[in-house]
């Protein structure tokens, strides 16, 4: 179901760090029809349609849809359209109500081998000290690159690596 529903939302390239809206987001309307016609179980349905809209740039939408999932993975949604928002300290507290979430151990081991790939060790040092992944320092890495430009590319990959882990771990 992972890979049908992210086929599904594909848009060929990556959301931005920020709230801007790309010219390859589909409509909310559209997305909508998309995403329905994947038939998730009732327990994923809005976590799903959440994490489209999030990844179409539809951040309000998206928004109102997590803030009403009681879940870790509801507030692990909340927490990435904060941070994209951009809301920082707000995004930090989702995440604190995220806690140790299922998703991070393989999530760790991407970003390391990723950034190790890419020749970025200090960025790996900082997200994922002692092999466990840190979404605080994503949510500060994320914000220094808002403002320096720096590691805008790699942050927008690894925003994707944690992206997918999410997905995958609910629509498991």
């Amino acid at each position: 179901m992972t890979e049908e529903f992210l086929r599904v939302i594909d848009t060929g390239d990556l959301p931005g760090l920020g709230p801007e809206q790309r010219t390859s987001a589909r409509p909310i309307a559209a997305l909508g029809q998309a995403v329905n016609a994947l038939g998730q179980s009732p327990a994923t349905a809005n976590l799903a349609r959440s994490a489209a809209l999030l990844w179409h740039d539809h951040l309000d939408e998206s928004h109102m849809v997590s803030q009403g999932i009681a879940s870790t993975d509801g507030s692990f949604l909340h927490g990435i359209m904060h941070r994209r928002e951009p809301d920082y300290s707000n995004a930090k507290y989702w995440f604190h109500r995220v806690g140790d979430h299922p998703c991070y151990p393989s999530l760790a081991s991407q970003v390391e081998a990723y950034l190790g790939v890419t020749g970025n060790e200090a960025l790996a040092k900082r997200l994922v000290p002692g092999a466990q992944w840190d979404p605080f320092q994503f949510v500060d890495a994320v914000e220094s690159a808002m403002h320096t430009g720096q590691h805008v590319d790699a942050l927008q990959n690894i925003q994707r690596l944690e992206f997918e882990s999410l997905v995958a771990s609910f629509l498991a």
